[in-house]
C-alpha cells in the first residue's frame, strides 16, 4: 500500500512539474484511450452480433439479384462501414494532436527559461532548469502518449477494413 501511495505521489509531482500543458496531454490521452477501448469492445463484441443479424436479414430476402436488392446490399455495407469507422478519425486526430501539445509545452518551458534569463541572467541555474524541465517533460509526455495509441489505432483500422470486406463478401448476390 505504501508503494502505491509513493507511486501516486511521484505521478502527482511529475504532473505538477509539467504544468498545465501536461494536464492537457493527460486529458487528451485519457480521451484517446477511452475511444480506443470503446472501438475494441465494439469490433470484438457488438459488431459480430450486428453482422449476424444483417446476414440473417439478407438471406431471408427472397430476391437478391435485382437493382433494388443491389442498392439494399450497398446500403447495408455502407451502414456497417459507418458503424465500424465511428471514432477512428477522432482517435487519429488525438494521436496527431498529442505531439503538438508536447511541443506547446516545450515552447512554454522555454519561455519560462528565457524569463528567468531576462530577470536573473545566467546566474540562476535552478530557475533555468525548471523551465527546461517543463519543456522536456511535456515533450516526452506528448510523444509517449501519441506513440502508445499509434499501434492500436493502426491495428484497429486494419481490423475495420477486414471486417468491412468480410461484410461485403458475405452479402454477395446469388
Amino acid at each position: 500500500m505504501e508503494s502505491l501511495s509513493n507511486n501516486l505521489f511521484n505521478i502527482q509531482l511529475l504532473l505538477e512539474s509539467g504544468g498545465l500543458v501536461l494536464w492537457l496531454i493527460l486529458l487528451a490521452s485519457v480521451v484517446m484511450w477511452t475511444l480506443i477501448i470503446e472501438r475494441y469492445l465494439f469490433v470484438y463484441f457488438v459488431h459480430p452480433s450486428q453482422f449476424k443479424e444483417m446476414l440473417t436479414e439478407w438471406h431471408h430476402r427472397t430476391e437478391r439479384s435485382s437493382w433494388y436488392a443491389h442498392k439494399i446490399r450497398e446500403g447495408m455495407i455502407a451502414e456497417n462501414r459507418m458503424a465500424l469507422k465511428q471514432n477512428l478519425m477522432s482517435i487519429r486526430t488525438l494521436i496527431a494532436a498529442l505531439p503538438m501539445l508536447g511541443l506547446l509545452g516545450t515552447v512554454d518551458g522555454m519561455i519560462q527559461t528565457f524569463d528567468v534569463l531576462t530577470v536573473f541572467g545566467t546566474g540562476n541555474a535552478r530557475g533555468m532548469a525548471g523551465g527546461i524541465s517543463v519543456a522536456l517533460i511535456t515533450t516526452m509526455g506528448g510523444l509517449l502518449a501519441a506513440l502508445s495509441g499509434l499501434y492500436f489505432s493502426a491495428q484497429l483500422e486494419q481490423r475495420v477494413t477486414r471486417s468491412v470486406d468480410n461484410v461485403a463478401d458475405s452479402l454477395r448476390r446469388d
